[in-house]
Formats: structure tokens, sequence, C-alpha cells
């Protein structure tokens, strides 16, 4: 298996469709056209033919598309036929595909393909599987925008200035009599506050695309019958938990998604926390304790009518640091009135009416650091928020290293080594098979 092989794979998604695509890329196509198609095709235009077997008889009848290169998704030739959606008929084609030589594709080998002859960098074609996997209209707008090049661009530009300035500092290391001055005239020092600046506001970016493709975990806690599954089925608009007057109702943890501001919010309602004998409960509570320790943000329901007293602390005094957030229920009952607490960390609402829903929509968002940036916003991985972070480590220790030049020129190699990573500049062989391997067949 090289990269010097035609690849083949069904393109369109498993199951019937009206149209089904199969998709071929490699160095010569000239066997795949004639044996396929029984004629050569004009590029990039498409031509009604009829998708022939070994023996001339037809398998199918579509459209076919021929892309010489470098003019194509991958860079080599691309040959696309389209024909009818039914799985067998595709699988009929992709083994009259497979029988003129060409071999089936590994996952995101298209893409992988793309990257690898400079039709997209890594970021890019990360964001042709968010684009498909997006869970919202804003995460789908978000992922375009990265594909289209709006998170590289400005990659590159921090890239840019680092280079600028590695060569200004490792210039003057050749220099040695007259380098303090010439750093000072060249206002390196500057243009390094200026760069951490600027990477500052790219990170405060990514964190937001981050957000819209990952989501948050947000677990309710409680003692038993304080309405957290009423809340969890106020916040997903159905009744998507049993609600009853019987303590211990909710046995193991329920998991509903919804959104908010088009941020996917994975909801998770869990048995209530107390002591107990029963040991279905019992096992219940230890797997709450489980999901709190991979949650983004602990909600702690309690009754407004007392507050949190001494089993709620007792509860507090075990959470994992994570972010909290305090919700006061039944307000009802209280004849109070739904309001936040100025720091945003506590809610008083009634999960049976609804009222303050709304502010506790808000306020996870809030403590999650979610500000609507428009439609500035770019999708972002784990993978660049840890690039983008090593960077601004080595930005900060390039400043604390002072006249210590060798330090300095060193930790400005190794942010634009970190930066690098997130386009593909630099990255190792792993990486890329673990980032390709996640993609659908096909891409």
């Amino acid at each position: 298996m090289t990269a010097s092989d035609t690849i083949v794979a069904i393109a369109t998604a498993p199951g019937r469709g009206g149209i089904g695509v199969v998709r071929i890329s490699g160095p010569d196509l000239s066997p795949y056209l004639i044996g396929l198609t029984g004629k050569t095709l004009p590029p990039r235009h498409a031509s009604h033919v009829h998708f022939l077997g070994a023996d001339g008889e037809t398998l199918d009848d579509g459209i076919a598309l021929y892309f010489p290169a470098p003019r194509s998704f991958t860079g080599e030739h691309v040959l696309e036929l389209q024909g009818h959606g039914g799985p067998q008929v595709l699988q009929l084609v992709l083994e009259r595909c497979l029988q003129l030589g060409a071999r089936l594709a590994q996952p995101g080998e298209f893409t992988k393909r793309a990257f690898l002859n400079g039709k997209l960098d890594l970021a890019q074609a990360e964001a042709i599987a968010d684009l498909i996997d997006a869970g919202s209209r804003e995460a789908a707008r978000s992922a375009l925008r990265t594909l289209d090049g709006a998170f590289s661009r400005k990659i590159n530009v921090l890239r840019d200035g680092l280079i600028h300035l590695r060569m200004l500092v490792e210039a003057t290391l050749d220099f040695p009599d007259e380098d303090i001055d010439f750093l000072e005239q060249a206002d390196a020092w500057g243009k390094l506050l200026a760069l951490q600046a600027s990477l500052g506001a790219v990170m405060a970016q990514a964190r937001q695309g981050a957000l819209l493709r990952e989501g948050l975990n947000v677990v309710l806690i409680g003692q038993p019958n304080v309405g957290k599954s009423s809340l969890m089925n106020q916040l997903a608009g159905y009744d998507a938990a049993i609600v009853t007057e019987y303590a211990g109702t909710t046995r193991d943890a329920l998991r509903e998604s919804i959104q908010i501001e088009g941020i996917p919010i994975h909801l998770i309602d869990t048995a209530g926390l107390r002591e107990t004998e029963d040991p279905v409960e019992r096992l219940g509570i230890v797997r709450t304790w489980a999901v709190l320790d991979k949650a983004d943000i602990a909600v702690l329901l309690v009754d407004a009518g007392h507050g949190v007293g001494d089993q709620e602390t007792t509860i507090l005094e075990r959470l994992p640091d994570i972010p909290l957030l305090t919700v006061h229920n039944k307000i009802d009952l209280a004849d109070e009135a739904p309001r936040a607490a100025p720091d945003g960390k506590e809610v008083w609402l009634s999960a049976k009416t609804g009222a303050g829903i709304e502010l506790l929509r808000r306020q996870l968002l809030g403590l999650a650091g979610w500000r609507s940036e428009g439609d500035g916003l770019f999708i972002a991985r784990a993978r660049h928020l840890d690039a983008l972070r090593r960077a601004g480590e080595s930005l900060e220790s390039a400043r604390g290293a002072g006249k210590q030049l060798e330090f300095f020129a060193e930790e400005l190699r190794l942010a634009q080594d970190a930066l690098s990573e997130i386009t593909g500049e630099f990255g190792s062989d792993d990486l890329l098979g673990v980032i390709f391997s996640q993609f659908c067949i096909g891409k």
C-alpha cells in the first residue's frame, strides 16, 4: 500500500438513496476511463455514460466526471461515477474498479492525499470531517470557515511574525558585539508583545470554536427529589426522564443532548446523592461520581426552601475541580421570582413551571466561557488548543529570557513548531495517521 496506488471507494453514505457516488483517485486513470465507460472523457464535464462490466455489460447508467491532475480534490487524477443509490448497484461498480487494479481506500485517504499534495493544509482537512459531523448550523458554518482557510490564515500570520522575529534574533547571534542595540532598534521586544497579544486573541476564538465542536458535558447532581429529572425535562423540551414523588426514582445516569445558541449541551441526569442500603441505587450513586470526573460543568440542585445545607456541603466537598452552578429549584412553592446571582454561579427557578429556565441557559454558557462572535468563528479541536497553549508558553519563556539570546531564539523556534503542527507544516506520520483514520470511507 503506497501513495502511488489507485484508490477507490463508495463516497456516499451507506444505505439506499437517489444517487450513489463511486470515487477513484490515482496517477493514471486511463484504464478506468476505458474499462468503465468505453471512452475517453472531456475534463470537468458531466458525461452521460453506461458503467460497464468486464464483458461489456451495463452495470448502471449515470454521470461520469473526470478531473485531471492537479486540478482535482486530491491533486491526482480523479474520476467520479454518479449512479443510482442502491447498495448492490454501487457494489457492482466498486468491484469492477477493483478488477481494473484499484484498491479500497482507507478512511480519510482521499483527504490525506489532498493534504500531501498541497491542496489543503491540515486544519482545513480536519474541517471536512467537522463539517460532515456538525451537530448545529453554527458548527457547520464555523467548520466551513475553517475549510475556507479562516483559521489557517490567522495561524500563518502568527507564524510569519515569529519567523521575522527569529530572523532578527538569530542574525544578531552572528554579531554579538552589537546584539542588544540592534534588537532594541528593531523593536524586538515590542514585536514579541504584539505576537503574544495576537496569539491570545486567536486562542480565545479557538476556545469558542472548540465549544461549537465538542459541546459541554453538564451533570445534574443533588439530593433525591430536588427536581433533577424535572429540570432535565424542561431543558430537553419533553419527558426524557421519569418524574415521581418517590425518592430514588432515577437509578442510572440518563443522557440527553440539547443545543443552546448552537452549542451542543450533553445533559446527564444522575441518581440522587444520599446514604442508602438499596444496592441498585448505590450503584447509581457510584456512577454519578464517575460521570462527574468527565464533566465540564456540575449543576447542583437544591430546594429553594432551605438552600445549601449540610448534605449539599458534603456533596461539594467531594466534587471534582470543575465549574459549579447552584440551582435553587421549586421557587413556585416559595412564591419567589426567578433570578441569578451577580457572579453568575447561582440561579433561582422552577423546573415545574419553567420560570427561570432561560436564565439557566445563559448562565451555563457564561460558565463555559461562551461569547457569541457573530459570523467570525472557526471550528477548532483539542489538539489545536494544545498547540496554541504550548506556543503561548514558549513566547512567555522567550519574554523571560531577556538578554540570553540563545534561549530567546530557542523558545521562538519552539513556538513556531507548535503553530506549524496546526496546519501540518510540521507533524509526525503518527499524528497524520490518527487524524485521517477518523474520517469516513470515501473522504
